[in-house]
Order: structure tokens, then sequence, then C-alpha cells
């Protein structure tokens, strides 16, 4: 069964409930399993766009409206992606001007993690990426340092995988929300360089790959 955000709302990564996962912007699907029973406990939802499950507190349950509005893709060019970057990057550095801090699993502004600020800036445009920094790396189009071009995301983190993602806005510069540990605990700018100032050194020393947007992402569970 699907159903409609009717407001902004928190999921979180357990049953505790004690640990933001995500966040789910007002008008965006979610799935529920059948036998779910109003107000009873923590429920695990997934939401429709991303594929990205989480535990919904029972006592936002209010907040969802069942719908018969079927999930609708609309696929991307890679050209027509590129027309929309400037408005993608234009969210981003707006975002970035209106007082914010970071929020580990945001993804509803004013305050917002680093996967969720890219989201957020792409969805604005109508182009869907996955959640997390892992995801969003393996879902682009890889790129080299030296190919990036303005649009492009960077990622950065340890062999495993990527931990952090930004996005490219030319001559070495790069716009993200950072924490509280080695970045700026909110959105800022900084360079791909490791003779800058502390941040920028920071995440830098932690280069993984460029990546292109090429298409929209579309929902592997859901029939269009």
């Amino acid at each position: 069964m699907l159903y409609r955000a009717k407001a902004n709302l928190n999921l979180y990564s357990s049953t505790e409930l004690n640990s933001l996962a995500t966040q789910a912007r007002a008008g965006r699907l979610l799935r529920l399993p059948p036998e779910w029973e109003v107000g009873k406990e923590p429920l695990l939802v997934t939401l429709v766009e991303d594929d990205y499950p989480a535990w919904l507190n029972p006592a936002d349950e209010a907040s969802l409206a069942p719908t018969d509005e079927a999930y609708r893709y609309s696929p991307l060019s890679e050209a027509e992606i590129q027309t929309r970057i400037p408005a993608v990057i234009a969210f981003a550095e707006a975002a970035y001007k209106t007082p914010n801090e970071y929020l580990w699993g945001g993804t509803v502004a004013p305050n917002y993690d680093c996967s969720g600020l890219m989201q957020a800036a792409f969805w604005s445009e109508g182009i869907q990426l996955p959640r997390d920094a892992y995801q969003q790396e393996g879902f682009v189009q890889p790129v080299a340092l030296e190919d990036l071009q303005v649009g492009d995301l960077v990622f950065f983190g340890p062999a495993e995988k990527a931990k952090h993602v930004g996005l490219y806005l030319g001559e070495g510069r790069y716009i993200h929300s950072s924490g509280k540990d080695i970045g700026r605990n909110g959105i800022g700018i900084d360079e791909l360089r490791l003779d800058g100032e502390e941040v920028s050194r920071n995440y830098f020393s932690q280069w993984r790959t460029g990546g292109r947007v090429v298409e929209s992402y579309r929902s592997k569970h859901i029939n269009v």
C-alpha cells in the first residue's frame, strides 16, 4: 500500500527511534507493509522514489495519507540533466546562504547531511538520486579528478566505500554539508587540494573519485 507524506517526516535507523536515518519531505511516497496496525509500534517503511528503508515513529502515522496514485518515473537524458545543472548549483548555494547546521540524516531544509544536500539539490530540478553517499557513488558515471566538470559529484572516504560527497563548482571548488569533527558543521565551500586550509585538507586526504549524473534514479521495486 502506498501512502503520501502530508508533512515533513523524520525517519529512523532502528526501532529505538533515537538516530535519524533520513527525512521524507511532504509529498513523498512511502510503501507500508500490508499488515501494519495504526499506532502499535515503530514501522519499517520504504521511501519509494529512492528505495530507502527506515523506521517510522507511530506518533507520525497521522501525517500519512493513503493514495492510489502510482509512482511515476520521468527519464532524463544526460543532455537534459546538463541543462539543469546551473539550477541545481543555485539550490545548493541558496542553502549555503541560509543559516544551517549539519544534521545526520537531514534531507529537508535548512539542515542537511552531505548526501541529503546532494539529493535535495538535484531533486529540486526533477533529477532523482539515491540517498547515501556510497549509493550515489555507485549510481553515477565515474570521472577522474582531472576530468571533473561543473555539476559533477565528488566523493571522499576510506577504501571500503564513500562516506562523504560534495558538488563540484569548478576551479577546484566544491560545495558540501560537513560535520563537526573535520568539517564546518554545515554547508560550506572548499577546495580539492592538500595545501589548502584545514577543512579542504581533511577531505582531500580522503579523495576517492568524481562522478557525473547521467540519468535520473528509477525505483527498483515499484511498477511504472
